[in-house]
């Protein structure tokens, strides 16, 4: 396969760093010839030093050769030229980064008219993500999969402290739920029934939407917060950059109070512009007195969304403990999401997780509904539909021969879900919900996959390269 990666910033440098591991042919155009010095020296990679948009180059490098085109420069109008460019000079895919919210309403139309064929937006995916956890009054990590009817979560074992000490075989009470890992300080594992639950292991469990609500309900999960007993109403965001007004937008939709802290005065000005019902302060987010001053205290939940980790974990932190109930924090450096757990941050969102999961989705083609990147990528969850010719179908799960680190943990099949055992047999069309720890992802492929050859098969092992790149 041949891949050309436009933009040789943080994610160009680590798509192409990945797709190395699987003996893909690497292109990376950019117009800063330092960075592509710096990256000849690292990768073993064609580098040019170009903008992307020059069609002589583009002809010279024999586009039509390439099976996919990557636009990830830091300008969106450039990214949707050079996929609707290289896409006409013969290029087979192409993904662009688009992130402005004046685009947003016309993704669609640029998607067509631009021939492109997948756009990812990160800010706003991660916008979308935090108001569905807000407004949806959520305590924990959530994600529905079979159109609703299964949802997975995660808790503390602290909340539920009579499975402390206990095996998972022990455990009473879960009918029609899995517990498909555990994370042992920051370490994900797939248990078995003699694995113990130790004090501070975070649960993961899966299963039949109902059953998962009664489930939080007879254990009084998460009793030590106030919020599942009360709406979110009012939401202090700290940073007024595209995620933070993305979320206001649509917190303003649901007629939320909304405060926006943003020290560039020209942010603020805009902001204020756009966003008619929200309050705009202009200030320094990191002043505390400016933060009791506006009250803080007082608010239902505290997002921090600045383009720095440290400022988003630490302002979190001081919100909760001058007693926001929910905090929310932005967190782009992946080694910083198996600690977050053990801060008392609700919930990290990384652009980069959502980057690579909307990329993957595309990759894997239309059996592929879902993906879910968890704890710092160390696991998938995969939502896929099974073809008929998978050698899988007919057989029971346990006749199956999956990996230790792979499970299903709920079939779909007929508009309804079903929490599998080891008799459980796959049909065609069933819609299987995979739970893979990282490091056993690609062994997916001779169970879920199917029968490939051509660009399919090549951007199977695309996709390699990109968990290669998790991990790393």
């Amino acid at each position: 396969m041949k891949a050309l990666i436009v933009g040789a910033g943080k994610l160009g440098y680590r798509l192409a760093q990945q797709m190395l591991l699987s003996d893909i042919q690497v292109t990376i155009m950019d117009t800063d010839s330092k960075v592509l010095e710096r990256i000849n020296n690292q990768l073993d990679v064609l580098t040019i030093n170009a903008n992307g948009v020059q069609i002589n180059i583009l002809k010279n490098l024999n586009i039509q050769a390439y099976d996919l085109t990557i636009a990830v420069t830091n300008n969106d109008e450039t990214n949707i030229v050079i996929s609707s460019l290289t896409k006409k000079l013969g290029c087979k895919k192409t993904i662009a980064r688009i992130r402005n919210p004046e685009y947003t309403e016309a993704l669609s139309l640029i998607k067509t008219e631009m021939d492109i064929d997948h756009i990812v937006n990160p800010e706003l995916s991660i916008a979308n993500e935090i108001s569905r956890y807000l407004l949806k009054k959520y305590d924990f990590y959530s994600s529905d999969f079979v159109k609703g009817k299964v949802s997975m979560i995660d808790f503390s074992i602290n909340d539920v402290p009579e499975f402390i000490g206990k095996k998972v075989l022990e455990l009473k009470n879960f009918q029609n739920i899995l517990i498909a890992a555990i994370s042992k300080n920051g370490n994900l594992i797939i248990p078995h029934g003699k694995s113990i639950l130790e004090k501070d292991d975070i649960i993961y469990l899966i299963g039949i939407k109902e059953n998962i609500k009664k489930f939080i309900e007879k254990h009084d999960i998460y009793k030590t917060h106030s919020k599942h007993n009360s709406p979110i109403e009012k939401v202090f965001i700290l940073g007024g950059g595209k995620i933070g007004y993305y979320l206001a937008e649509r917190l303003l939709d649901e007629r939320i109070q909304v405060k926006i802290v943003e020290q560039n005065k020209e942010r603020c000005t805009y902001l204020s512009e756009k966003l008619d019902n929200a309050l705009i302060i202009c200030g320094d987010g990191t002043d505390t007195n400016l933060l009791e001053e506006e009250g803080i205290e007082s608010m239902d939940a505290f997002v921090g969304v600045t383009g720095f980790d440290e400022e988003n974990l630490l302002m979190s932190l001081l919100a909760k403990k001058l007693g926001v109930k929910t905090v929310i924090s932005k967190v782009s450096r992946i080694n910083y999401i198996s600690i977050i757990e053990k801060l008392g941050v609700d919930i990290a969102l990384n652009p980069i997780d959502i980057t690579i999961s909307n990329i993957l989705k595309f990759i894997r083609g239309g059996k592929v509904v879902s993906v879910s990147l968890l704890l710092g990528n160390q696991a998938e969850v995969l939502e896929i539909v099974a073809s008929k010719n998978l050698a899988i179908i007919g057989k029971p799960i346990e006749k199956i021969g999956l990996p230790k680190g792979v499970i299903i943990g709920a079939i779909g099949r007929e508009g309804k879900a079903i929490i599998p055992n080891g008799q459980s047999i796959i049909y065609p069309d069933d819609r299987l919900v995979i739970f893979c720890l990282s490091s056993e992802v690609y062994s997916l492929e001779p169970f879920f996959i199917g029968n490939r050859g051509g660009l399919l098969n090549e951007l199977s092992n695309f996709y390699k390269s990109f968990r290669n790149l998790i991990n790393n």
